[in-house]
């Protein structure tokens, strides 16, 4: 049986410098609110004026915060006060399966198990970087309408296509483990828009 391509979503978000850690944050923080499936203790995050979901717990925070300050460093050691900077993450989400062993020789592949992706989020990022307090006051308007569509759209994708997710399978705490990646190498939208 063949494997079908796990749906793809991308994500276009700007910030500038003051607020791009909050606004990535925002946004990982909402895709896993209703992504991540173990027991949580629903909390909030403020951004920008604007309430966001935030899964409080401790291994993904630190996971969250650590991608986030990756992809913060590579923006701005790449930035440009002439030009905007772009930064990609992608959030990938996936099931465990008993790996299919054929012809009696699975026993050297190692695991029992393989990890199949469900589920893609792409996160394109852009650094505005305004140079007059005129344009910053501007830049952090536009940026609030942009948060408020993305988390828009991410609550329309999440809530119509549901149909993909597996089942839970198993009894541990987390059934679908994730990963989340800075410029990711990967076939897909980033190849098909000319980024890699």
């Amino acid at each position: 049986m063949e494997q079908r391509k796990p749906p793809e979503y991308l994500i276009e978000v700007f910030a500038d410098p003051t607020c791009v850690k909050d606004i990535v944050r925002g946004i990982l923080h909402t895709i896993f609110f209703h992504r991540y499936f173990p027991s949580i203790c629903p909390s909030a995050l403020e951004v920008l004026d604007f309430t966001l979901p935030l899964v409080a717990d401790p291994e993904l925070e630190t996971l969250i915060d650590t991608r986030v300050g990756q992809l913060v460093r590579q923006m701005s050691s790449t930035s440009s006060p002439k030009s905007s900077v772009r930064g990609l993450m992608s959030v990938s989400f996936f099931e465990k399966k008993r790996r299919k062993t054929g012809g009696g020789l699975g026993w050297w592949t190692g695991k029992a198990e393989e990890e199949i992706c469900w589920e893609k989020w792409g996160l394109e990022v852009t650094l505005a970087t305004p140079r007059t307090e005129d344009e910053r006051t501007k830049v952090i308007k536009a940026i609030g309408s942009s948060l408020q569509k993305t988390a828009m759209r991410i609550l329309a994708i999440v809530n119509r296509d549901k149909e993909h997710i597996p089942p839970i399978t198993t009894s541990e705490t987390n059934p679908f483990p994730y990963n989340i990646e800075i410029n990711p190498r990967v076939e897909g939208w980033g190849r098909s828009m000319g980024m890699f």
